[in-house]
């Protein structure tokens, strides 16, 4: 089945579309990448959207018009994915939708939203759509996240040591070697709003790690962040800009004076490689495959090496033939697939759910759902193999 994966994450800079053909021969599920395509939002609606998250206050009308907004600009980069990754022989769309609000409260995860809704995929594409990924697993008392951690998991499955998948976008997450899978706090977010605020807009990340680069970590302020107490939590657990906002940098600023961006972007940069380090330390991994943007930024690359020193290799996923740009996307599409088989996508060890759970819900295309043969959970796929025979490198 061809099967396009839709993820803008927590720093809804963009929207990643991602194809591939999936095939499943007994326990082995076989993902041949085709391309990804990313298309940003437009000025206007993420300035819209950036206003209506937290902390900002928002009203169900703002939500309402965000919604069918964010679902428009994801069906058309599921209409062009299908024109150009899939010769439009897609047969399947799955939407993570874009993350508003991850309802936490001590320690357990209550709610999430994600909006973007799938009827406006399913009426551009002609496609089924998989969508709302995310509550059925907190409803099963889990806490909803990291969901690619189950798609790690098969993936890594039998590969020497003991492997960890991390993604950094805009809130670093990890899957141990034991399945466990958990946030270990910000990647990019508070660097972002770093350097946003600072630029008034002009500049909305790092790009290359340039601004780290010039900088000098201020140590001072890098203990009082590290002094955060979700660090401290035991996993399973996630977060996310609910707490790691602008607001939160400034109240850690509090009582330093002006410090130079470049010093604040180093030191948050320190800060990410620092939590993570300590999270892979922490579940015994002695190889990290990084995904998300976060890679793209040598100054966050080059800060994780140190601070892991000679405890794990750190590698990225392109070099096991999944393109890092894109992995969460395509991790999508694979949870989209199993849904539509009617097979779980959670690993309790993962999300701390007391079972595990087929995940979302589906969105019939024009022409309805022609439903696969159904396949037993025992019979469904324990491996995840990446065949690279396809297109895979995308365009951007």
């Amino acid at each position: 089945m061809r099967v396009i994966g839709l993820m803008s994450g927590t720093s809804y800079d963009a929207i990643d579309a991602a194809a591939a053909d999936l095939h499943l021969d007994g326990d082995r599920l076989t993902l041949t990448p085709l391309g990804s395509i990313s298309r940003g939002y437009d000025e206007g609606l993420r300035s819209r959207l950036a206003a209506a998250l937290p902390p900002a206050a928002t009203t169900l009308a703002d939500v309402c018009r965000l919604d069918t907004e964010i679902g428009r600009a994801f069906a058309a980069a599921a209409v062009e994915a299908d024109r150009e990754l899939c010769d439009g022989q897609a047969g399947l769309v799955a939407s993570h939708g874009q993350t508003v609000y991850h309802w936490v409260a001590d320690g357990q995860v209550h709610g999430t939203l994600q909006i973007g809704r799938p009827a406006w995929i399913a009426e551009a594409t002609g496609l089924p759509v998989v969508a709302d990924f995310r509550p059925r697993d907190i409803a099963a008392g889990g806490q909803g996240a990291p969901l690619v951690s189950f798609v790690d998991r098969m993936w890594l499955r039998g590969r020497p040591g003991a492997p960890a998948a991390l993604n950094l976008g805009g809130i670093a997450n990890i899957t141990a070697p034991d399945g466990t899978a958990f946030d270990t706090g910000p990647a990019n977010a508070l660097i972002d709003a770093a350097v946003s605020e600072a630029t008034d807009g002009r500049l909305a990340y790092d790009a290359e790690g340039d601004i780290a680069a010039r900088g000098t970590v201020h140590e001072p302020l890098l203990a009082r962040l590290l002094a955060e107490p979700y660090y401290a939590l035991p996993a399973p657990k996630t977060t996310g800009k609910e707490l790691f906002h602008l607001p939160y940098l400034h109240a850690a600023l509090r009582g330093f004076g002006t410090l130079p961006l470049e010093d604040v972007v180093a030191t948050l940069t320190r800060l990410t490689a620092r939590t993570v380090a300590d999270a892979v330390r922490s579940v015994r991994a002695t190889e990290v495959i990084a995904s998300g943007g976060g890679t793209r930024n040598p100054a966050l690359m080059a800060a994780l090496r140190a601070e892991l020193g000679g405890a794990a290799a750190l590698r990225t996923s392109d070099e096991l033939g999944l393109p890092s740009a894109a992995k969460e996307a395509y991790a999508f599409a694979v949870l989209g697939f199993l849904t539509l088989h009617g097979l779980p996508g959670t690993d309790p060890a993962s999300t701390g759910a007391r079972h595990a759970s087929v995940l979302g819900s589906i969105t019939p295309g024009r022409r309805g759902t022609t439903w696969p043969e159904p396949v037993q959970e025992s019979e469904g796929p324990v491996r995840l193999v990446i065949d690279g025979t396809g297109s895979g490198g995308g365009r951007r």
